[in-house]
């Protein structure tokens, strides 16, 4: 049997034993492949390695390669030209978007009417048709013609136990505390006020005017202050910066301002009162001082950080006015547009599949890596 072994290996094709020899290499690249993630996962769960990689890789931000110091003059002299060319794009695209905004505006005043018609049915100025409150929600559609009849009995009697409401209640404090950005600026104390918010509209500059939008909010008479109408508004620069033409990338707002809010007396939720024990150091005596400081709250979006004409801000000047632009873009761009969808939190529920997606994908690269850690015969899952 040995020599009829030996016999079998002399006879093999050089063929097969070239494949025999690649799988086994095969094999081995996994296995380095294999450790090389393991040790990718243990080197990126480091916090102190994570530090140094970034201050490497911000310290590579904008420093040249050292390959164009080594081209000849003449193809730096080409190269020169391509820059004056994209410069050039640069605006045209700005072009682009100025048109973009025109179109915004145009699209605006055919949007308006219908928002205008939702602030009407929220504030009970309008009662809509029966026809107009026809809606086949999905839920309904394998319902049979005695289902339905029975759930429209129990919504009359249910109707019938409440009081009338007037309106849609609360219809905006409910989108507010329905978005994350939103509610995170939401405090108890605000809840109270924004019951009495009516409508939000954006209005954009007109034709011809430096580009910017207003976010307009309206307000029922109230206990809380004068005013019925709150503003903010964004100023926008869609041109690119001499200095810098090749960082343009469309619109971006360059600074915010907000309006006076003329609270009742007492009333003013943007400031707190607090009292504090000082001691006399030579007396000993103890007195009780009282301080007005600032107190947190959504009305404080209302008046931002001033940006001084030199456009340099501390830190958190600039962090603040970073959320307020991410927020007043947000509310222009998704809040007021699809007011009723975050309402009823059917646009929170696409946002959330988004996110459930790249955590399913997050979770199967979990399992590849909990996979590798298994078959790897020097793994050891109490390390």
């Amino acid at each position: 049997m040995a020599d009829m072994d030996n016999k079998d290996q002399a006879e093999l094709d050089p063929a097969d034993m070239e494949d025999v020899e690649e799988v086994e290499e095969e094999e081995t690249g996994e296995d380095v492949n294999s450790k090389a993630r393991q040790l990718t996962v243990q080197m990126m769960q480091n916090p102190q390695i994570l530090a140094a990689l970034q201050e490497r890789l911000d310290g590579l931000v904008g420093s040249p390669s050292g390959y164009m110091e080594s081209l000849p003059k003449v193809v730096k002299r080409r190269v020169n030209a391509l820059k004056n060319l994209q410069v050039k794009c640069a605006h045209i695209e700005a072009k682009f978007y100025e048109e973009v905004h025109e179109l915004e505006r145009k699209y605006a005043a055919l949007y308006q009417p219908l928002f205008d018609k939702r602030s009407d049915i929220v504030k009970a100025a309008y009662e809509p048709t029966d026809e107009e409150c026809e809606w086949k929600a999905d839920d309904e559609e394998e319902l049979t013609e005695e289902m339905k009849e029975k759930a429209k009995v129990e919504e009359e009697k249910k109707d019938e136990e409440k009081e009338d409401p007037k309106g849609i209640p609360e219809f905006w404090l409910t989108v507010f505390k329905n978005v994350d950005l939103l509610s995170d600026m939401l405090q108890e104390h605000d809840e109270p006020i924004l019951k009495h918010l009516q409508d939000i509209k954006v209005k954009f500059s007109d034709q011809g005017q430096p580009m910017s939008f207003s976010l307009e909010f309206y307000f029922e008479p109230n206990e809380f202050f004068t005013n019925t109408l709150l503003t903010k508004t964004y100023k926008m620069r869609s041109e690119p910066d001499e200095s810098d033409p090749f960082s343009f990338d469309g619109p971006e707002i360059m600074g915010c301002t907000g309006c006076t809010i003329d609270w009742t007396k007492g009333k003013n939720v943007t400031l707190k009162t607090i009292k504090k024990k000082q001691k006399h150091k030579g007396r000993g005596t103890v007195r009780t001082v009282t301080k007005t400081v600032p107190n947190d709250s959504f009305f404080n979006f209302f008046t931002p950080p001033e940006v001084p004409e030199s456009g340099e801000l501390d830190e958190d000047s600039e962090a603040v006015l970073a959320a307020d632009f991410e927020i007043g873009h947000f509310i222009r761009e998704r809040i007021v547009p699809r007011a009723v969808l975050y309402f009823t939190g059917e646009a929170i529920e696409d946002d959330d599949d988004d996110y459930d997606e790249e955590g399913e994908e997050a979770d199967d690269e979990e399992g590849e890596e909990e996979g590798e850690e298994e078959n790897d015969p020097d793994y050891d899952p109490k390390v």
